[in-house]
This record gives structure tokens, sequence and C-alpha cells, in this order.
């Protein structure tokens, strides 16, 4: 499940993050957050923030996972639509529920300002082209949706996407201007020392390898010591382990993988997303992509299970962007990379009470830098034992997926039928 960062855009061009040890010895915390990724790295900011005494435990070091390794693509909202949120979670909660998803850039755009964190942040907007009259229909409905609630987002036709785009492959889409993208490996690190620099305690290569409820409190064995805490958090998400199995088998990890060319020239970085935007489309194993600070154009998609084959992996990424950007010709890649996806049952995040004392937050379903940024907000003041006075969302009862074990084969069979549905589109 763990690739290695080493071939990362992100990992080449992000400044260095904050000079951190392993743990050791025998300590006590009042918190302790497992996993330095945006969740836990923004729940140990919050939580140092209010006062609390707080420790990270990183198997490897913060921005290893996903958080290191997505698409940098600051996204609003949920997979749902704001009228099914609504519709899901009624009368008072639905409504509080959609402004908390819709306020996720707000979140990480006004936490990197606070802390000066260099990452290459831009609020440009974010796409959503669509590829078929059906698609198209779909997203401007959700675009109608979210301008009736006063967001600044519209759908936009054909001319407009194409000028946007740099490219004529869509039918129209929409443009929400909420969102925008980072460098997320940057972003994490930044995270990290803004956490640092408010007494936050951060600790690398560092494997939680029991966690078992002792008395009041909780005892986490680590390789070099334990550490005894009064709560403890879980922000794992695809890289969960087996130290709360029904946790992980609530996640099934999907594999993402990105290239990134070498910089465009000057003429191709004027004409594709001379806005500057971030993009997903709607296939149904959906394209991702952008071009970062340097002029690289970077694709992801969804990736293959196993170890892929780095040849296999990037013919389908190149035909990808060769389709979209047929006068790019022939193009070298400077970098390729993947990471893990955590998709839930639902496809909606998820806030648990575990146990007393014990939280996790957990399910971003490919939309996890503005997710989980406000996650770690609420699961922070969740631990702390109070109510977040603007943002809100509810607590769920853990439910392990059904024969968990078969889920990455169901998964490969429908990746599977849906390429071959993507591939039979009817433009």
């Amino acid at each position: 499940m763990h690739y290695e960062n080493v071939e990362s855009l992100w990992a080449a061009t992000a400044p260095p993050g904050p000079a951190l040890t392993a743990f050791g010895g025998d300590a006590v915390a009042d918190m302790v957050v497992i996993g330095g990724g945006f969740t836990g790295l923004s729940a140990a900011l919050h939580l140092a923030d209010n006062g609390a005494d707080v420790m990270v435990l990183d198997a490897a070091y913060p921005g290893f996972g996903a958080s290191g390794r997505n698409g940098g693509q600051v996204i609003p909202g949920l997979k749902w639509n704001p009228g099914e949120i609504e519709s899901r979670y009624g009368g008072t909660l639905g409504p509080q529920v959609v402004h908390t998803v819709a306020s996720g850039p707000d979140l990480v755009f006004s936490l990197i300002e606070r802390f000066g964190i260099s990452c290459a942040a831009l609020r440009t907007g974010w796409l959503q082209p669509a590829h078929t009259s059906q698609t198209l229909a779909t997203v401007s409905a959700r675009a109608e949706q979210w301008a009736r609630r006063g967001a600044p987002v519209r759908a936009v036709d054909a001319n407009e996407m194409a000028a946007l785009l740099g490219s004529s492959f869509y039918r129209g889409g929409l443009f929400d201007g909420r969102g925008g993208t980072i460098q997320p490996l940057a972003y994490t690190r930044g995270l990290a020392q803004a956490a640092l620099q408010l007494g936050a305690r951060i600790y690398r290569d560092s494997p939680v390898h029991s966690l078992q409820a002792d008395g009041d409190h909780w005892l986490l064995t680590l390789p070099q010591g334990t550490v005894r805490a009064r709560r403890v958090i879980l922000a794992t998400n695809a890289y969960s382990d087996q130290i709360h199995d029904p946790l992980r088998r609530s996640l099934v990890p999907v594999p993402s993988y990105q290239v990134a060319t070498k910089p465009l020239s000057a003429e191709f970085r004027a004409r594709i997303l001379p806005g500057q935007q971030g993009v997903s489309d709607t296939f149904n194993l959906l394209r991702y992509w952008r071009v970062d600070a340097t002029g690289r154009l970077i694709m992801g998609a969804r990736g293959l299970f196993g170890q892929p084959s780095q040849a296999e992996a990037l013919r389908s990424h190149d035909a990808a962007l060769r389709e979209i950007y047929p006068m790019l010709g022939s193009l070298d890649y400077d970098y390729r990379w993947t990471g893990m996806v955590a998709i839930t049952e639902d496809h909606l995040p998820h806030l648990h009470d575990l146990a007393p004392g014990l939280y996790g937050a957990v399910g971003y379903n490919g939309r996890g830098v503005a997710m989980a940024t406000m996650m770690g907000r609420l699961v922070a003041q969740r631990a702390l034992g109070r109510e977040d006075g603007e943002y809100v969302f509810p607590v769920t009862t853990l439910k392990p997926i059904l024969f968990h074990r078969f889920s990455e084969w169901g998964v490969r069979a429908t990746v599977s039928y849906l390429r071959i549905r993507d591939q039979q589109r009817a433009i």
C-alpha cells in the first residue's frame, strides 16, 4: 500500500519541512494524534491553538501519505449536491452541514494566510467540465443548486469552457469560484510548522503498534517506548492499519496515479488554463489536472492496484492529455507518482466517536485538501469536548464494510467496467 515519494513533483519542489525526530522513551500527553497528514496536522494545530498538550505520531513523516501526493486542488463541497446533503440530514442540520463542507477552502486559505505557509497557493476557482450532454445537465443542475445558496458557482457553455481550459473537448460545465490550488506537500509541511509553533510535539518514524484502553487513558505502544494519553485521534485515512481494524475496514484504499510534464512552452502556458484553475472532469474514472507554478501540466486519474507498471499507467495518462490537448503533440514527463485515496461506502467523510476518549476522522473520497483540513478542526473540537462555533458535521456510528477483504476485488471489477463505459461514451 505504501509508495515512496522519490519521483513526486511535490517532493522535488516543496520547501524543507521542520526537523523532526523519532519518538523514544515513555511519555504522557493530554492528546495524541496518530497520522501526520492534513487531518492530523489540522487537528494538532487547532488543539494546540486551544491550549491542549498535543503529540503527533506519524509512521513515516508528515505528508508521506495522500496529503503529500494528491493533486493539490482545493475543492469545495462533497460528491453529493447541497440539496442531497440537506435531504439526508434534514431540518436545521442539513443546511449547517452544507455550510461546513462549502467552507473547507475558506479554512485552508485562512490558515495559509495566518501562518504564512509558502505553498504556491492560488484561489482562482475550480472547473468541472462535462464530456456528454447528460453530464452537462448534471453539473448545470449542481451549479444552480449552489448558486441558489449564494455560492459563486455558475454553469458555463462550451465556448466559455473551451476558453477556460484551452481545449474544445468538453460540452461546457461548471465554474466554482471558491476553489483553488496549492502545493500539497508544502502545505502539509507548513501545517506541521504551524502546529509546532503553537506548542505541539510532532514525531516522525514513530509507528503505533498497539492502542489499548488503560483506565480512563489510552496506552500507545511504539517501537521505542510508550505514550499514555487522555484522548486519541486516529487520522490515518487510506493508510490506516490494524491498530483499529474496524476503522480500517470502513474504508477502501484506491490508488491514484499522477504524472507531470516538463515545463510547457510560453505559448502553451498562455493557452492552457490561462486562469490557473484546477480541473476535475465528469468521466466515470475522472481525470483531474492543472498547471503548477513551474509551468508543468499535471494529470491524475485512477491508478492500478498492486505495484503498477509505470509504462502502462503512463500510457493511459498520456493518451488522456493528448485527447484533451491534441496540439501538444508528443509529451515528455519529468515526474510520475502514486498514492491512495480513501473511499467510503456512501462517498461521504465520517467523524467518529470510536470509544470513550478515542476519535476518528476519515474518508474524503478524492476531496481531501479542503475536507480533511476541516475535519481536523472538527475532530479537535470533539476531543476538547466543545461544539465548534461556526462549523457542524454529524458524528456517525462506525460501520465496517461487509466482506471488506473482498472490497479490492470489487473495486478492481468496478474500475474495469467504468473504464469500458468511458471508452464507449457517446459524445
